[in-house]
Protein backbone atom coordinates (compact mmCIF):
# COMPACT_ATOMS: atom_id res chain seq x y z
CA UNK A 1 0.00 0.00 0.00
CA UNK A 2 1.58 3.19 -0.49
CA UNK A 3 1.87 5.74 2.25
CA UNK A 4 -0.33 8.24 1.45
CA UNK A 5 -3.11 5.44 0.99
CA UNK A 6 -3.62 5.63 5.15
CA UNK A 7 -5.07 9.29 4.40
CA UNK A 8 -7.75 7.76 2.26
CA UNK A 9 -8.44 4.71 3.45
CA UNK A 10 -12.13 4.65 4.39
CA UNK A 11 -14.92 3.04 3.04
CA UNK A 12 -16.77 5.68 0.94
CA UNK A 13 -12.95 6.28 -1.35
CA UNK A 14 -12.35 1.82 -1.16
CA UNK A 15 -16.08 1.95 -3.09
CA UNK A 16 -15.94 4.54 -5.36
CA UNK A 17 -12.36 2.49 -6.62
CA UNK A 18 -14.47 -0.75 -6.69
CA UNK A 19 -17.31 0.68 -8.72
CA UNK A 20 -14.12 2.59 -11.23
CA UNK A 21 -13.16 -0.62 -11.64
CA UNK A 22 -15.93 -2.65 -12.19
CA UNK A 23 -16.77 -0.03 -15.02
CA UNK A 24 -12.94 -0.44 -15.96
CA UNK A 25 -12.39 3.33 -15.40
CA UNK A 26 -9.45 5.11 -14.00
CA UNK A 27 -10.72 6.67 -10.97
CA UNK A 28 -8.85 9.98 -9.02
CA UNK A 29 -9.48 12.07 -5.97
CA UNK A 30 -8.29 15.57 -6.97
CA UNK A 31 -8.37 19.34 -6.29
CA UNK A 32 -8.68 21.18 -2.94
CA UNK A 33 -9.87 17.34 -1.07
CA UNK A 34 -6.19 16.40 -1.85
CA UNK A 35 -4.54 19.93 -0.89
CA UNK A 36 -6.15 19.99 2.37
CA UNK A 37 -5.72 16.28 3.02
CA UNK A 38 -2.50 17.31 3.15
CA UNK A 39 -2.69 20.74 4.99
CA UNK A 40 -4.85 18.22 7.46
CA UNK A 41 -7.91 20.70 6.79
CA UNK A 42 -11.27 18.75 7.20
CA UNK A 43 -13.41 19.16 3.97
CA UNK A 44 -16.84 17.01 3.73
CA UNK A 45 -16.95 17.82 -0.12
CA UNK A 46 -14.71 15.30 -2.16
CA UNK A 47 -13.93 16.01 -6.05
CA UNK A 48 -13.33 12.78 -7.99
CA UNK A 49 -11.90 12.81 -11.93
CA UNK A 50 -12.43 9.73 -14.14
CA UNK A 51 -10.71 9.05 -17.19
CA UNK A 52 -14.28 8.62 -19.23
CA UNK A 53 -17.58 9.40 -18.22
CA UNK A 54 -17.84 10.82 -14.60
CA UNK A 55 -22.11 10.76 -14.40
CA UNK A 56 -21.93 6.75 -15.30
CA UNK A 57 -19.45 6.68 -11.96
CA UNK A 58 -22.01 8.74 -9.88
CA UNK A 59 -25.04 6.68 -11.02
CA UNK A 60 -23.53 2.97 -10.10
CA UNK A 61 -21.64 4.30 -6.82
CA UNK A 62 -25.61 5.83 -5.94
CA UNK A 63 -26.95 2.39 -6.87
CA UNK A 64 -24.39 0.74 -4.61
CA UNK A 65 -25.11 2.41 -1.78
CA UNK A 66 -28.51 2.41 -1.88
CA UNK A 67 -30.97 3.99 0.99
CA UNK A 68 -30.24 7.65 1.70
CA UNK A 69 -28.41 8.32 -0.95
CA UNK A 70 -29.16 11.15 -3.02
CA UNK A 71 -28.11 11.96 -6.57
CA UNK A 72 -28.03 14.72 -8.72
CA UNK A 73 -26.73 14.36 -12.38
CA UNK A 74 -25.99 18.05 -14.73
CA UNK A 75 -25.64 16.68 -18.06
CA UNK A 76 -24.73 19.83 -19.85
CA UNK A 77 -22.04 20.01 -17.40
CA UNK A 78 -21.09 16.61 -17.63
CA UNK A 79 -21.06 16.34 -13.58
CA UNK A 80 -22.92 14.35 -10.92
CA UNK A 81 -23.15 14.69 -7.17
CA UNK A 82 -23.82 12.24 -4.72
CA UNK A 83 -24.77 13.26 -1.37
CA UNK A 84 -24.28 10.54 1.18
CA UNK A 85 -23.99 10.65 5.26
CA UNK A 86 -23.65 14.48 4.94
CA UNK A 87 -20.38 14.06 2.88
CA UNK A 88 -20.71 15.49 -1.17
CA UNK A 89 -18.80 13.45 -3.75
CA UNK A 90 -18.69 15.29 -6.84
CA UNK A 91 -17.78 13.30 -9.84
CA UNK A 92 -16.75 14.68 -13.97
CA UNK A 93 -15.11 13.35 -16.44
CA UNK A 94 -10.87 14.32 -17.16
CA UNK A 95 -11.14 17.30 -19.30
CA UNK A 96 -9.43 19.70 -21.90
CA UNK A 97 -10.11 23.03 -22.42
CA UNK A 98 -9.53 26.23 -24.21
CA UNK A 99 -10.85 29.53 -23.71
CA UNK A 100 -12.09 32.95 -25.73
CA UNK A 101 -11.00 35.98 -25.09
CA UNK A 102 -13.85 37.42 -23.68
CA UNK A 103 -15.28 35.17 -21.49
CA UNK A 104 -14.18 32.87 -18.81
CA UNK A 105 -16.54 30.06 -20.16
CA UNK A 106 -14.10 27.27 -21.83
CA UNK A 107 -14.77 25.05 -24.36
CA UNK A 108 -14.69 21.45 -22.89
CA UNK A 109 -13.66 18.44 -24.27
CA UNK A 110 -12.80 14.83 -23.52
CA UNK A 111 -9.35 14.38 -22.11
CA UNK A 112 -6.85 12.89 -20.09
CA UNK A 113 -5.77 12.69 -16.48
CA UNK A 114 -2.53 15.12 -17.60
CA UNK A 115 -4.94 17.24 -19.75
CA UNK A 116 -7.57 17.79 -16.43
CA UNK A 117 -4.72 18.47 -13.67
CA UNK A 118 -2.75 21.23 -16.36
CA UNK A 119 -6.41 23.04 -16.87
CA UNK A 120 -6.14 23.44 -13.22
CA UNK A 121 -5.50 27.06 -11.17
CA UNK A 122 -2.46 26.43 -8.61
CA UNK A 123 0.01 23.78 -8.36
CA UNK A 124 -1.35 22.82 -5.16
CA UNK A 125 -4.88 21.98 -6.31
CA UNK A 126 -3.37 19.88 -9.54
CA UNK A 127 -2.78 16.86 -7.87
CA UNK A 128 -4.61 13.86 -7.76
CA UNK A 129 -4.67 10.33 -5.78
CA UNK A 130 -5.64 7.47 -7.30
CA UNK A 131 -8.59 5.15 -5.94
CA UNK A 132 -8.24 2.31 -8.08
CA UNK A 133 -7.54 -0.98 -6.13
CA UNK A 134 -4.35 -1.39 -8.44
CA UNK A 135 -3.08 1.80 -7.72
CA UNK A 136 -4.85 2.98 -4.48
CA UNK A 137 -3.48 5.87 -2.68
CA UNK A 138 -0.42 6.89 -5.61
CA UNK A 139 0.34 10.56 -5.73
CA UNK A 140 0.22 12.06 -9.08
CA UNK A 141 1.75 15.16 -8.69
CA UNK A 142 3.01 16.57 -11.89
CA UNK A 143 3.98 20.45 -10.73
CA UNK A 144 5.46 19.62 -7.64
CA UNK A 145 2.08 20.52 -5.76
CA UNK A 146 3.45 19.04 -2.46
CA UNK A 147 6.57 20.74 -2.91
CA UNK A 148 4.69 24.62 -2.72
CA UNK A 149 2.77 23.14 0.17
CA UNK A 150 5.84 22.86 2.01
CA UNK A 151 6.90 26.36 0.81
CA UNK A 152 4.02 27.86 1.24
CA UNK A 153 3.76 28.90 -2.41
CA UNK A 154 0.83 29.70 -4.72
CA UNK A 155 1.73 28.99 -8.17
CA UNK A 156 0.47 28.52 -11.33
CA UNK A 157 1.00 25.09 -13.20
CA UNK A 158 1.05 26.68 -16.28
CA UNK A 159 2.45 29.97 -17.82
CA UNK A 160 0.42 32.54 -15.36
CA UNK A 161 -0.47 34.91 -17.67
CA UNK A 162 -2.19 32.19 -20.06
CA UNK A 163 -3.84 30.74 -16.67
CA UNK A 164 -5.12 34.20 -15.61
CA UNK A 165 -5.69 35.80 -19.33
CA UNK A 166 -8.41 32.60 -19.74
CA UNK A 167 -10.09 32.87 -16.45
CA UNK A 168 -9.56 36.64 -14.60
CA UNK A 169 -11.31 34.75 -11.86
CA UNK A 170 -8.24 32.72 -10.56
CA UNK A 171 -6.23 36.02 -9.54
CA UNK A 172 -8.91 36.50 -7.17
CA UNK A 173 -9.02 32.89 -6.06
CA UNK A 174 -4.71 33.07 -6.08
CA UNK A 175 -4.87 36.14 -3.21
CA UNK A 176 -8.22 34.14 -1.38
CA UNK A 177 -5.71 31.32 -1.35
CA UNK A 178 -3.13 33.12 -0.03
CA UNK A 179 -4.52 35.09 2.81
CA UNK A 180 -6.89 31.95 4.01
CA UNK A 181 -3.55 29.94 4.15
CA UNK A 182 -1.01 32.44 4.60
CA UNK A 183 0.87 31.45 1.80
CA UNK A 184 2.91 33.90 -0.61
CA UNK A 185 2.08 34.43 -4.02
CA UNK A 186 5.16 33.41 -6.07
CA UNK A 187 6.42 36.37 -7.67
CA UNK A 188 5.96 35.68 -11.31
CA UNK A 189 2.43 34.79 -10.59
CA UNK A 190 2.06 37.95 -8.95
CA UNK A 191 3.17 39.66 -11.46
CA UNK A 192 0.84 37.99 -14.28
CA UNK A 193 -1.97 39.18 -11.72
CA UNK A 194 -0.71 42.99 -12.29
CA UNK A 195 -0.16 42.98 -16.01
CA UNK A 196 -3.73 40.91 -16.37
CA UNK A 197 -5.56 43.30 -13.55
CA UNK A 198 -7.87 44.71 -16.16
CA UNK A 199 -9.68 41.22 -17.71
CA UNK A 200 -11.45 41.28 -14.23
CA UNK A 201 -13.73 43.42 -15.59
CA UNK A 202 -15.19 40.07 -17.12
CA UNK A 203 -16.08 38.59 -14.68
CA UNK A 204 -19.45 38.67 -12.87
CA UNK A 205 -19.63 41.07 -9.68
CA UNK A 206 -21.72 38.17 -7.97
CA UNK A 207 -18.15 35.92 -8.25
CA UNK A 208 -16.12 38.87 -7.33
CA UNK A 209 -18.05 39.06 -3.79
CA UNK A 210 -17.77 35.60 -3.13
CA UNK A 211 -14.30 35.85 -3.32
CA UNK A 212 -14.15 38.58 -0.91
CA UNK A 213 -16.46 37.32 1.20
CA UNK A 214 -13.67 34.08 1.74
CA UNK A 215 -11.28 37.04 2.50
CA UNK A 216 -13.13 38.50 4.71
CA UNK A 217 -14.12 35.13 6.65
CA UNK A 218 -10.06 34.36 6.83
CA UNK A 219 -8.09 34.12 10.37
CA UNK A 220 -6.18 37.52 8.99
CA UNK A 221 -8.07 39.66 6.16
CA UNK A 222 -6.14 42.23 5.43
CA UNK A 223 -3.35 39.96 4.17
CA UNK A 224 -5.93 39.71 0.58
CA UNK A 225 -6.59 43.45 0.78
CA UNK A 226 -2.86 44.42 0.59
CA UNK A 227 -2.47 42.35 -2.25
CA UNK A 228 -5.35 43.51 -3.70
CA UNK A 229 -4.09 47.36 -3.35
CA UNK A 230 -0.78 46.16 -4.97
CA UNK A 231 -1.43 44.00 -8.04
CA UNK A 232 -3.62 46.87 -9.31
CA UNK A 233 -7.29 44.66 -8.70
CA UNK A 234 -8.61 47.01 -5.79
CA UNK A 235 -9.14 49.88 -7.31
CA UNK A 236 -10.73 48.13 -10.36
CA UNK A 237 -13.53 46.71 -7.85
CA UNK A 238 -13.56 48.42 -4.97
CA UNK A 239 -12.39 52.06 -5.93
CA UNK A 240 -14.35 53.98 -2.89
CA UNK A 241 -11.50 51.76 -0.61
CA UNK A 242 -8.36 52.23 -2.80
CA UNK A 243 -8.65 56.17 -2.35
CA UNK A 244 -8.07 55.60 0.88
CA UNK A 245 -4.76 54.63 0.59
CA UNK A 246 -2.01 57.31 0.93
CA UNK A 247 -0.95 60.24 3.20
CA UNK A 248 -1.76 64.05 1.91
CA UNK A 249 0.89 66.55 3.85
CA UNK A 250 0.28 70.37 4.22
CA UNK A 251 2.70 72.49 6.62
CA UNK A 252 4.64 69.55 7.13
CA UNK A 253 1.44 67.93 8.81
CA UNK A 254 0.15 64.37 7.28
CA UNK A 255 -2.75 62.80 8.64
CA UNK A 256 -2.43 58.76 9.11
CA UNK A 257 -2.88 56.73 5.96
CA UNK A 258 -6.45 55.46 6.24
CA UNK A 259 -6.06 52.27 4.21
CA UNK A 260 -3.56 50.71 6.70
CA UNK A 261 -5.19 51.96 9.23
CA UNK A 262 -8.94 50.48 8.51
CA UNK A 263 -6.56 46.79 7.30
CA UNK A 264 -5.62 47.30 11.46
CA UNK A 265 -8.84 47.40 12.67
CA UNK A 266 -10.52 44.82 10.26
CA UNK A 267 -7.91 42.76 11.76
CA UNK A 268 -8.41 43.91 15.64
CA UNK A 269 -11.85 42.66 15.18
CA UNK A 270 -11.28 39.70 13.14
CA UNK A 271 -9.36 38.67 16.44
CA UNK A 272 -12.82 38.73 18.08
CA UNK A 273 -15.33 38.32 16.17
CA UNK A 274 -15.58 35.75 13.54
CA UNK A 275 -19.24 38.04 12.19
CA UNK A 276 -18.40 39.04 9.06
CA UNK A 277 -20.65 41.58 8.66
CA UNK A 278 -18.89 43.04 11.42
CA UNK A 279 -15.70 42.35 9.63
CA UNK A 280 -17.53 44.57 7.10
CA UNK A 281 -18.31 47.60 8.88
CA UNK A 282 -14.97 47.46 9.75
CA UNK A 283 -13.63 47.84 6.58
CA UNK A 284 -16.42 50.68 5.97
CA UNK A 285 -16.30 52.38 8.76
CA UNK A 286 -13.91 55.24 7.28
CA UNK A 287 -15.27 54.98 3.76
CA UNK A 288 -15.98 58.38 3.39
CA UNK A 289 -12.90 60.35 5.08
CA UNK A 290 -11.39 60.42 1.31
CA UNK A 291 -14.64 62.44 0.83
CA UNK A 292 -14.80 64.49 4.19
CA UNK A 293 -11.13 65.52 4.21
CA UNK A 294 -10.57 69.07 4.66
CA UNK A 295 -7.28 71.11 5.76
CA UNK A 296 -7.90 73.69 8.79
CA UNK A 297 -4.90 75.92 9.51
CA UNK A 298 -6.05 75.80 12.74
CA UNK A 299 -6.42 72.42 13.85
CA UNK A 300 -4.96 70.69 10.89
CA UNK A 301 -6.73 67.45 8.81
CA UNK A 302 -10.14 66.98 9.82
CA UNK A 303 -13.11 64.41 8.39
CA UNK A 304 -15.79 66.16 9.48
CA UNK A 305 -19.10 63.86 9.85
CA UNK A 306 -17.58 60.98 7.85
CA UNK A 307 -19.39 58.41 9.77
CA UNK A 308 -22.73 59.99 8.73
CA UNK A 309 -21.64 60.39 5.04
CA UNK A 310 -20.30 56.92 5.16
CA UNK A 311 -23.39 55.59 6.35
CA UNK A 312 -24.97 57.35 3.63
CA UNK A 313 -22.93 55.53 1.27
CA UNK A 314 -23.21 52.25 2.11
CA UNK A 315 -26.63 51.30 0.44
CA UNK A 316 -24.74 52.50 -3.13
CA UNK A 317 -21.85 50.71 -2.57
CA UNK A 318 -23.23 47.40 -1.42
CA UNK A 319 -25.64 47.52 -4.65
CA UNK A 320 -22.47 48.25 -7.10
CA UNK A 321 -20.90 45.24 -5.39
CA UNK A 322 -24.04 43.01 -5.39
CA UNK A 323 -24.12 42.68 -1.95
CA UNK A 324 -27.53 41.92 0.13
CA UNK A 325 -29.21 45.03 -0.19
CA UNK A 326 -31.19 44.05 3.41
CA UNK A 327 -30.74 44.00 7.19
CA UNK A 328 -27.14 43.11 6.60
CA UNK A 329 -26.85 46.40 4.64
CA UNK A 330 -28.17 47.93 7.54
CA UNK A 331 -26.60 46.23 9.98
CA UNK A 332 -23.34 47.46 8.50
CA UNK A 333 -25.09 51.16 7.75
CA UNK A 334 -25.67 51.29 11.45
CA UNK A 335 -22.07 50.41 12.71
CA UNK A 336 -20.67 52.79 10.44
CA UNK A 337 -22.82 55.65 11.43
CA UNK A 338 -22.70 54.90 15.16
CA UNK A 339 -18.87 54.11 15.42
CA UNK A 340 -17.80 57.53 16.94
CA UNK A 341 -20.22 57.79 19.32
CA UNK A 342 -18.84 55.45 22.11
CA UNK A 343 -14.90 57.25 21.17
CA UNK A 344 -17.02 60.56 21.95
CA UNK A 345 -18.26 58.95 25.11
CA UNK A 346 -14.81 58.42 26.48
CA UNK A 347 -13.35 61.67 25.41
CA UNK A 348 -16.64 63.34 27.37
CA UNK A 349 -18.02 62.84 30.36
CA UNK A 350 -19.97 59.27 30.74
CA UNK A 351 -23.49 60.80 31.60
CA UNK A 352 -26.43 58.51 32.01
CA UNK A 353 -27.91 60.42 29.31
CA UNK A 354 -25.63 59.90 26.40
CA UNK A 355 -25.12 55.77 27.18
CA UNK A 356 -29.11 55.74 27.23
CA UNK A 357 -29.51 57.37 24.18
CA UNK A 358 -26.46 55.24 22.36
CA UNK A 359 -28.33 51.80 24.13
CA UNK A 360 -31.00 53.61 22.20
CA UNK A 361 -29.84 53.55 18.90
CA UNK A 362 -27.51 50.77 18.75
CA UNK A 363 -30.46 48.18 20.24
CA UNK A 364 -29.07 44.89 20.52
CA UNK A 365 -25.94 45.85 18.53
CA UNK A 366 -24.74 47.22 21.38
CA UNK A 367 -21.98 44.99 22.18
CA UNK A 368 -20.48 44.35 18.46
CA UNK A 369 -20.09 48.09 18.01
CA UNK A 370 -18.32 48.48 21.25
CA UNK A 371 -15.87 45.55 19.55
CA UNK A 372 -15.79 47.96 16.42
CA UNK A 373 -15.01 50.55 18.49
CA UNK A 374 -12.20 49.07 20.57
CA UNK A 375 -10.72 47.95 17.92
CA UNK A 376 -10.79 51.33 16.53
CA UNK A 377 -7.86 52.44 18.77
CA UNK A 378 -4.79 52.45 16.95
CA UNK A 379 -2.39 54.73 17.73
CA UNK A 380 1.19 54.39 17.95
CA UNK A 381 0.86 55.82 21.63
CA UNK A 382 0.51 53.08 24.19
CA UNK A 383 -0.58 55.17 26.84
CA UNK A 384 -2.97 56.77 24.77
CA UNK A 385 -4.12 53.56 23.63
CA UNK A 386 -4.39 51.93 27.67
CA UNK A 387 -6.62 55.35 28.52
CA UNK A 388 -8.77 54.74 25.91
CA UNK A 389 -9.35 51.40 26.85
CA UNK A 390 -9.84 52.04 30.17
CA UNK A 391 -12.04 54.47 29.41
CA UNK A 392 -13.89 51.45 27.60
CA UNK A 393 -14.20 49.51 30.91
CA UNK A 394 -16.01 52.75 32.55
CA UNK A 395 -18.56 52.92 29.00
CA UNK A 396 -19.27 48.99 29.17
CA UNK A 397 -19.85 49.50 32.83
CA UNK A 398 -22.48 52.39 32.27
CA UNK A 399 -24.22 50.63 30.10
CA UNK A 400 -25.27 47.38 32.03
CA UNK A 401 -25.89 49.89 34.96
CA UNK A 402 -28.51 52.09 32.95
CA UNK A 403 -30.10 48.91 30.80
CA UNK A 404 -30.54 47.49 33.92
CA UNK A 405 -31.80 50.29 36.01
CA UNK A 406 -34.02 51.57 32.51
CA UNK A 407 -34.70 49.09 30.26
CA UNK A 408 -33.78 51.06 27.49
CA UNK A 409 -32.21 48.74 24.78
CA UNK A 410 -34.83 48.49 21.98
CA UNK A 411 -37.32 50.46 24.06
CA UNK A 412 -41.02 51.16 23.06
CA UNK A 413 -42.52 54.40 24.92
CA UNK A 414 -45.17 53.45 27.26
CA UNK A 415 -47.97 55.16 25.16
CA UNK A 416 -47.92 54.51 21.91
CA UNK A 417 -49.14 56.64 18.99
CA UNK A 418 -52.73 54.84 18.34
CA UNK A 419 -52.96 55.23 22.30
CA UNK A 420 -52.48 58.77 22.00
CA UNK A 421 -54.65 59.73 18.68
CA UNK A 422 -57.60 57.43 20.62
CA UNK A 423 -57.22 59.88 24.08
CA UNK A 424 -57.43 62.94 21.75
CA UNK A 425 -59.12 62.36 18.77
CA UNK A 426 -56.30 62.44 16.79
CA UNK A 427 -55.48 61.25 12.98
CA UNK A 428 -51.98 60.32 12.02
CA UNK A 429 -50.23 63.81 12.73
CA UNK A 430 -47.38 65.71 13.21
CA UNK A 431 -48.85 66.11 16.85
CA UNK A 432 -48.79 62.67 17.22
CA UNK A 433 -45.65 62.40 16.66
CA UNK A 434 -44.12 65.38 18.61
CA UNK A 435 -45.93 64.01 21.63
CA UNK A 436 -43.96 60.81 21.16
CA UNK A 437 -41.02 62.00 20.64
CA UNK A 438 -41.45 64.33 23.44
CA UNK A 439 -41.81 61.37 26.26
CA UNK A 440 -39.15 59.57 24.16
CA UNK A 441 -36.49 62.14 24.67
CA UNK A 442 -37.47 62.66 28.70
CA UNK A 443 -36.92 59.51 28.78
CA UNK A 444 -33.71 59.05 27.34
CA UNK A 445 -32.74 62.01 29.35
CA UNK A 446 -33.60 60.90 32.71
CA UNK A 447 -36.35 63.57 33.14
CA UNK A 448 -38.96 60.43 33.88
CA UNK A 449 -38.58 56.96 34.37
CA UNK A 450 -39.03 54.27 31.19
CA UNK A 451 -42.83 53.81 33.18
CA UNK A 452 -46.20 54.33 31.95
CA UNK A 453 -47.62 56.31 34.70
CA UNK A 454 -44.53 59.32 34.15
CA UNK A 455 -45.03 58.93 30.64
CA UNK A 456 -49.07 59.61 31.02
CA UNK A 457 -48.67 62.59 33.19
CA UNK A 458 -46.09 63.94 30.79
CA UNK A 459 -48.51 63.20 27.64
CA UNK A 460 -50.96 65.46 28.99
CA UNK A 461 -48.47 68.24 29.86
CA UNK A 462 -47.56 68.66 26.36
CA UNK A 463 -50.73 67.99 24.91
CA UNK A 464 -52.17 71.04 27.37
CA UNK A 465 -49.06 73.25 26.21
CA UNK A 466 -50.17 71.89 22.48
CA UNK A 467 -54.02 73.17 22.76
CA UNK A 468 -55.19 69.72 22.92
CA UNK A 469 -57.78 68.26 25.15
CA UNK A 470 -58.54 64.57 26.19
CA UNK A 471 -61.74 63.38 25.09
CA UNK A 472 -64.93 62.93 27.63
Amino acid sequence: MHPIAKKIDTKIFHTVGEIADSLNRQCYTVGGYVRDLFLERKSKDIDFVTVGSGIEVAQALAQKLGKGTHLSVFQNFGTAQVKYRGIELEFVGARRESYRRNSRKPIVEDGTLADDLSRRDFTINAMAICVNNSQFGELIDPYDGIGDLGRKLIRTPLDPDITFSDDPLRMMRAIRFATQLNFTIYPETFNAITRNASRITIISKERVMDELMKIMASPKPSIGWELLYRCGLLKLIFPEFAAMKGVEVVNGRGHKDNFYHTLEVLDNVAIKSDNVWLRWAALLHDIAKPVTKKWDDNIGWTFHNHNFIGAKMIPRIFKEMRFPLNEKMKYVQKMVELHMRPIALVEDEVTDSAVRRLLFDAGDDIEDLMTLCEADITSKNQEKVKRFLENFVIVRRKLVEIEEKDRIRNFQPPISGEEIMDLFGLQPSREVGTIKEHIKNAILDGVIPNERDAAYSLMLEKAQEMGLSLLK
